[in-house]
């Protein structure tokens, strides 16, 4: 993995601009083995492949705290012969578990999104893209990615999803297309991510097709708010131009396997066109767990990003 920092105007700009823009630190490596007797469980841990970017104490006027991500840059990103060339992005959710083992919320068990864009691309079988990892909030996580909110859960949770679509297309997105080479426009934007991360993927999609064309909805929270997302697909008045990968583990709950099938259901009736801008799996005997979701991340990538022709 290769060290990089942004460059210094670019930080002046975002540090000193207006009230309430975000401030940030330089990307950094992530933080390698350390040397003592301790090298070898630290080796196993860690599960980074390729050039990938750590942002730490992101801020944001919209989020409490400060926030982490990390970014993928494809083979070849730095060769001088791609200097002028610029790339898609996708922006996936619970970063945490995308990219290292070491993070993941369960240890060890990551989606390895990193190793399976490397093999695809170099393999000519996707557009090489940048794939930007989001930390979630912790304790906020079931706030944030939840477009209502409901008494009925934990006390009182959710709805601040409006408030991290703020986050994330008014302040992360405008950095990462001013720091790395994107093509900023909606045709090239994904946004993705599994269980609630699904949810306030496909429910920003909904609301912004100007900003994400591309989405993966991997085993979506669809009961939330007793089908929320359902209601919000049945309500539109026109059909957004986006593609969409749907998918669902057979072993994910009693209800999971026939809530997934009433989004894709709802899906078609407004327009979306199975095996054409709508990919619906039905992962066999998978359960709603990293392990399952990694199986995914080939096909996930290779219908949202097929090679340009």
């Amino acid at each position: 993995m290769r060290t990089h920092h942004c460059a210094p105007v670019a930080i002046l700009l975002l540090v000193v601009g207006a009230a309430g823009t975000p401030a940030f630190s330089q990307p950094v490596p992530v933080d390698p083995p350390k040397e003592d007797k301790t090298a070898a469980t630290e080796k196993k841990r860690h599960s980074l492949t390729g050039d990938i970017r750590a942002h730490r104490n992101f801020t944001s006027k919209f989020l409490s705290g400060s926030r982490t991500f990390h970014v993928y840059l494809p083979p070849g990103y730095g060769a001088a012969e791609n200097a002028r060339r610029r790339y898609p992005a996708l922006y996936l959710q619970d970063g945490q578990n995308v990219f290292d083992g070491a993070t993941s919320f369960i240890p060890g068990q990551e989606w390895h999104v990193d190793e399976t864009a490397e093999t695809l691309i170099k393999a000519g079988l996707i557009e090489p893209l940048i794939i930007v990892a989001i930390e979630n909030g912790g304790a906020e996580r079931i706030n944030e990615y939840t477009p209502t909110y409901r008494a009925d859960v934990m006390g009182g949770a959710g709805g601040k999803g409006d408030k991290y679509g703020d986050f994330l297309i008014g302040e992360l997105k405008p950095f990462i297309d001013a720091t790395y080479r994107t093509r900023p426009d909606a045709e090239n934007t994904g946004i993705g991510g599994s269980s609630l991360g699904a949810l306030i993927s496909i429910n920003l999609a909904l609301k912004r097709p100007d900003i994400f064309h591309r989405v993966a909805v991997v085993s979506p929270s669809v009961w939330w708010d007793e089908k929320y997302i359902v209601r919000q697909v049945r309500g539109l008045t026109e059909k957004p131009p986006f593609r969409v990968w749907l998918d669902i583990g057979s072993e994910e709950g009693y209800q999971s396997l026939p809530e997934a099938r009433l989004l894709r259901d709802a899906l078609i009736s407004e327009g979306w066109r199975l095996n054409r801008d709508l990919s619906y799996r039905e992962a066999e005997g998978m359960g709603h767990n990293e392990a399952a979701w990694a199986l995914r991340v080939e096909p996930i990538l290779r219908f949202l990003y097929p090679p340009r022709k």
